[in-house]
């Protein structure tokens, strides 16, 4: 079993390290490109930190590990919105723009929602509970929707214009092309390695792939939004902060569960109860609440964020 907590690390140091540099390529591609800000927190970023959650989606539905794959999507959404924007407010008071909160908080709330109602099949039947193919079609129509949207308001808002990035970038345009693909193959191989072991370790100690899943792959994975959250709320970079995690989780649902499933087929949802779609529904509801309401979080907000989602850990170690 040590050795496998070993390639564990490993995993994670190729799958951090390979996500940073990825963003940071993806980025400077984009600084390059003359892409502005938001487009780049709510696309790019969001695709950049989402990446280590699409291959161990891939290499866990190859691998038949169900639980790995929908506690991957279902806890990085709960610790995206509860934990990671809960510790950014506490840090520093979020200011949320109105076009956020009448466009992009409440697409972000949409796509949980239909995905909690795919998820509990058997509230509306007897059948157990599955992501079928078809299911996964629909998630990732709404994600292409959201595509669409990030192009068309994009096109449509000539205020961004003038928020081009002028600074210069951190690689030129063939170096960053280069590190991007190196980024994307460290995040491939830890990807494996964490996957692999992880599971091998929940075997052996006999603990639930779905506890080990959620608590050491979806902290682990979520560490580049974490990082990007805290550094962005010390800077004042609000647009960044709230765009990366509704962009990163509507990637997660509609992408890195949909895609996978829509290429290789359903996967049951049996470890997956009531609980966990309320925790991940009362994420949305409550961002946007809380946005919604002065279109600010502050830190009490933050703070209340976090308990909850220390709260719904605390249940699945207990449970």
């Amino acid at each position: 079993m040590i050795k496998n907590i070993i390639f564990v690390l490993v995993g994670f140091y190729l799958l951090i390290r390979g996500a940073d540099y990825f963003v940071d390529a993806i980025s400077s591609t984009a600084t390059n490109l003359k892409i502005p800000k938001l487009i780049i927190s709510l696309s790019i970023v969001a695709f950049g930190t989402s990446a280590p959650e699409l291959f161990i989606s891939f290499q866990g539905l190859l691998n038949g590990n169900n639980d790995v794959v929908l506690a991957n999507v279902i806890g990085s959404t709960i610790v995206n919105t509860m934990l990671i924007i809960g510790i950014a407010a506490i840090i520093r008071p979020i200011k949320i723009k109105n076009e956020t909160i009448k466009k992009q908080l409440p697409l972000h709330l949409l796509i949980i929602l239909v995905f909690a109602i795919l998820l509990l099949d058997n509230i509306f039947n007897s059948t157990i509970n599955t992501i079928s193919r078809s299911d996964g079609i629909i998630l990732f129509l709404i994600f292409l929707y959201f595509i669409y949207y990030i192009y068309s308001y994009y096109k449509k808002s000539n205020h961004l214009k003038e928020n081009l990035i002028h600074e210069k970038p951190k690689w030129n345009l063939p170096v960053s092309i280069i590190i991007s693909i190196c980024g994307l193959v460290a995040i491939s191989f830890g990807s494996n390695l964490a996957v692999d072991n992880c599971v091998a370790i929940a075997r052996y100690l006999h603990i639930s792939e779905k506890l080990i899943t959620m608590v050491i792959l979806v902290v682990g994975t979520s560490t580049p939004e974490l990082v990007m959250a805290i550094t962005s709320a010390r800077k004042g970079e609000f647009d960044i902060i709230i765009g990366n995690i509704i962009g990163s989780n509507i990637f997660n649902i509609g992408f890195v569960l949909g895609l996978p499933i829509m290429i290789l087929g359903g996967v049951s949802t049996n470890s997956f109860n009531f609980v966990d779609m309320s925790i991940m529904i009362i994420s949305g509801l409550i961002l946007y609440t809380f946005s919604k309401d002065d279109r600010k979080l502050t830190r009490t907000e933050g703070i209340i964020m976090v308990c909850i989602f220390l709260s719904y850990y605390t249940y699945l170690f207990l449970t």
